[in-house]
């Protein structure tokens, strides 16, 4: 008789307790992510940091948290962690009353791009699995991956010849009488340019900063095509190379930028998948330039909207610039508009990804 009352008791409590599972359990649960680094480069690491905090006074037997993620964000430890197909990953807890659970994911980041890690459908159950409840969240868990900037030799040597020219220009064109300040000397620095005043005040060689009298701009133009007939977006096996001209492209112009010209690309491609325009970020500088353009390189979309012909000839404002053509083929019809681009006061460089390239 004892054992049968026990046995109902039990049931009883477990009833209730799975009500309360089913019921009340999730409304007591707060998820919240973040990643330790807002922006990273291609191949770098990052931490995820996922928090549970329950604020109920009763225990949750099991919470699992499922997501689904993109297979290019790569989580480096499995602990408590389920991963299927690197695309849908479940997390798992014992949750305490009043607890609250820090965990940290390592994330290798294996290509660029713009990603959001803030859906999660969030279950919790008792431990027969009788009481169950699921909750989706909607979090804002954003990371921009930029393009992996090259080595200088992994650039071809045209262009590496062109960011010396560059930097060479940008010293020729300082006006002597335009002064905005000092700094510590830097090898290379010429002698002319020490402030032996600074210098003897603050006991380590200083020299002074000269505003340009005229600042060199550099726009690179991508062709976001592998052909001058191609008719369609890419596949996925054919966009490596155009990630290739785009990291080139992001290459160009952050050594643009630390060199003193002001920089910005144009592509047949636009920076959201719902956008029907083209990208154009005109030439310019800044402290916070640099990462507003790899911002870009990153939202880049291998949507090939117009043919890069009819796009090369929509840019009739641009004058007086260095202009880097970027493709993966060359045509008639695309030497006709880069002399077109020429006759505009423009300097152009086109560089074929898989042959040569040459100033025009």
């Amino acid at each position: 008789m004892n054992v049968i009352v026990l046995l109902v008791v039990f049931a009883a409590i477990t009833a209730v307790y799975g009500w309360l599972m089913k019921h009340v359990a999730l409304k007591g649960l707060h998820l919240s992510r973040s990643f330790s680094r807002r922006a990273v480069f291609e191949g770098e690491e990052a931490e995820l940091v996922e928090v549970v905090v329950n604020d109920r006074p009763f225990i949750i037997p099991w919470l699992r948290v499922e997501s689904r993620i993109s297979p290019h964000l790569r989580f480096g430890s499995r602990e408590n962690l389920d991963v299927s197909g690197e695309m849908y990953h479940q997390s798992l807890f014992t949750v305490m009353p009043y607890q609250r659970i820090t965990r940290r994911h390592k994330v290798h980041f294996l290509h660029r791009g713009a990603y959001d890690i803030g859906n999660a459908a969030l279950t919790a159950g008792d431990v027969t699995g009788g009481g169950q409840c699921t909750r989706e969240q909607h979090m804002n868990v954003p990371v921009l991956v930029y393009p992996r900037l090259l080595e200088d030799h992994e650039l071809p040597v045209p262009l590496t010849r062109l960011t010396g020219e560059w930097a060479l220009r940008q010293q020729l064109l300082h006006d002597p009488f335009l002064i905005n300040g000092i700094r510590t000397y830097q090898p290379g620095d010429p002698v002319r340019d020490i402030h032996w005043p600074a210098t003897a005040r603050m006991g380590e060689t200083q020299v002074r900063l000269h505003d340009p009298s005229a600042q060199a701009r550099l726009m690179v133009l991508i062709n976001g095509q592998l052909s001058d007939d191609q008719w369609d977006n890419l596949m996925d096996y054919e966009q490596p190379r155009i990630e290739r001209v785009i990291s080139m492209a992001a290459t160009l112009c952050v050594h643009a930028l630390r060199a003193g010209l002001t920089a910005g690309f144009a592509a047949n491609m636009p920076l959201d998948t719902h956008s029907h325009e083209c990208t154009v970020l005109m030439p310019s500088g800044g402290s916070a330039r640099e990462e507003e353009l790899l911002a870009a390189f990153a939202r880049l979309k291998i949507l090939r909207l117009v043919s890069f012909n009819p796009f090369l000839a929509s840019l009739a404002d641009l004058t007086d610039m260095d202009i880097v053509v970027l493709t993966c083929y060359e045509s008639e019809a695309l030497h006709e508009q880069i002399n077109r681009l020429s006759r505009q006061g423009n300097r152009v460089t086109l560089h074929v990804l898989d042959g040569g390239g040459g100033a025009a």
